[in-house]
């Protein structure tokens, strides 16, 4: 379960227009999601609150073996006033779903300047000017104050931890609508030098994608960036759905939309560091494709990354079998020692509790018309090509009797699921179970650990968070 402030930065980003997807380092995050997920250890209770539409808190209580807790403040420049924060109001999916499908690339303006620089040029106008009338008054360059750029917006945020001390920032500074600087910071006694520092310098320009990074821990220094191309990278276009189609002649001669291939992104980037302090280097390179949301099959995500230096590469495949079913899959192997490893996550959403997270949602109603048609299943032919089934012509719906003024309020706030359950298996034979969901105005997580090699203790831990927000 995503905490509290992890859901106020990504609003963050939404509200500034920054895609988190196009970065080198979130290249595998749909599997890493769906199969490294976290398990809650001990009771954890978390409580937070937007208070304005520019701060937000959150205070955190735990108890495993020693009480310990946490104390959050957040600050934005930008007002969040369309981002629910009650509990009982925030979609599910946006805390706990795990597969992520990619974003639109937006079309950036195209700069007239020949020559472009990621910093916003403001140049000095020498044209000339016709003179005033006599009767006017005199032309005299007055600067004027220019309103304040609304990509240019700064994210503030501190947690401090209790009772050993340790104190966590974070500052994200929008420079343009394609430049933006981050710096964090961690303070504690048992690091070096009493804590350390990592600044991160990230430019998107949609196609791809560049991040500089330097950090006081070894004096660490790199540079990671992706590079996008097929899909929406190669046609860009303001309307997403324009691009999904191709087009092919028929018998006619005439050309018509073709909706059979499969609609997706391929990126391809790496990265190269090396720690000053310690004289030692490293690198790695990937790629991945991934469906577009207009993609009217079944949507994949697959990666491949390679570590040269150390001989490991790392494979990985997920996929959105249904609305309510995620499934992904890695396997690791090292050239060198020829050792491997693999690992399954499974993500099943539910509409009914508790019995639906083994028996799936409840069927759906049979949709009927005039002539008595019902929803059939989709044809053999469009499960072999990845894709679904035309569309059918919708009835024309039925009239909504008016009750007391309101039309159908039976229903009207009806949450489409109302849980998901998470596991995973590892080679070791090792599952983690998780359970998620909401109940009234709390929403729950609810783990354990299994180790299948110890029989007689096969539960190596339980965890139980709670979380409130208004």
């Amino acid at each position: 379960m995503r905490e509290f402030m992890h859901y106020i930065t990504n609003a963050f980003y939404s509200a500034t227009n920054w895609n988190e997807d196009n970065t080198y380092k979130e290249l595998n995050a749909t599997a890493r999601q769906l199969i490294d997920f976290p398990l809650p250890v001990g009771l954890r209770l978390t409580l937070s609150s937007l208070a304005t539409p520019h701060f937000a808190t959150s205070y955190q209580l735990g108890s495993f073996g020693i009480v310990d807790g946490s104390i959050s403040y957040l600050h934005t420049t930008v007002p969040l006033t369309g981002v629910p924060s009650e509990s009982d109001r925030i979609p599910l999916p946006a805390l706990l779903k795990s597969y992520r499908e990619l974003h639109e690339l937006g079309v950036l303006p195209i700069s007239t300047s020949s020559s472009w620089s990621p910093f916003p040029l403001r140049l000095p106008s020498f044209g000339w000017k016709p003179s005033a009338p006599a009767s006017a008054t005199p032309l005299v360059d007055t600067p004027k104050p220019r309103p304040r750029d609304p990509t240019r917006h700064t994210l503030l945020y501190g947690r401090l931890y209790l009772p050993q001390s340790q104190l966590e920032a974070l500052i994200v500074k929008r420079l343009s609508p394609s430049l933006q600087v981050q710096l964090s910071a961690v303070s504690e006694q048992s690091l070096r030098n009493g804590g350390t520092l990592l600044g991160l310098i990230q430019y998107d320009r949609k196609k791809y994608g560049i991040e500089g990074l330097a950090s006081t821990d070894g004096g660490l220094l790199g540079i990671r960036g992706l590079y996008n191309f097929g899909g929406d990278a190669t046609y860009p276009s303001r309307d997403p759905s324009a691009s999904t189609t191709t087009l092919t002649a028929n018998n006619n001669g005439q050309s018509q939309p073709s909706s059979d291939k499969i609609y997706g992104r391929f990126s391809a980037g790496g990265e190269l560091y090396y720690g000053t302090l310690n004289k030692s280097g490293g690198m790695s390179l990937g790629a991945r494709f991934a469906t577009l949301p207009t993609h009217r099959g079944t949507p994949l995500t697959a990666t491949v990354t390679v570590n040269p230096l150390m001989g490991n590469i790392n494979a990985t495949y997920a996929v959105l079998a249904k609305d309510y079913c995620s499934l992904a899959t890695r396997v690791e192997f090292n050239v060198y020692s020829y050792e491997s490893d693999w690992a399954v996550g499974m993500e099943l959403w539910s509409n009914r509790r508790p019995a639906g997270f083994l028996l799936g949602p409840a069927p759906l109603p049979e949709r009927a018309s005039g002539d008595g048609l019902r929803r059939r299943e989709r044809s053999f032919q469009a499960k072999m090509e990845w894709r679904l089934d035309q569309p059918e012509p919708e009835p024309e719906p039925a009239p909504v009797p008016m009750l007391g003024g309101k039309r159908g309020e039976e229903g009207a706030g009806k949450e489409k699921y109302l849980g998901v359950f998470k596991a995973r298996l590892h080679q070791n034979l090792r599952i983690g179970l998780l359970w998620e969901g909401r109940v009234k105005s709390l929403i729950f997580s609810l783990g354990s650990g299994v180790d299948l090699h110890r029989l007689d203790e096969p539960f190596r831990n339980l965890g139980l968070e709670v979380q409130y927000s208004s």
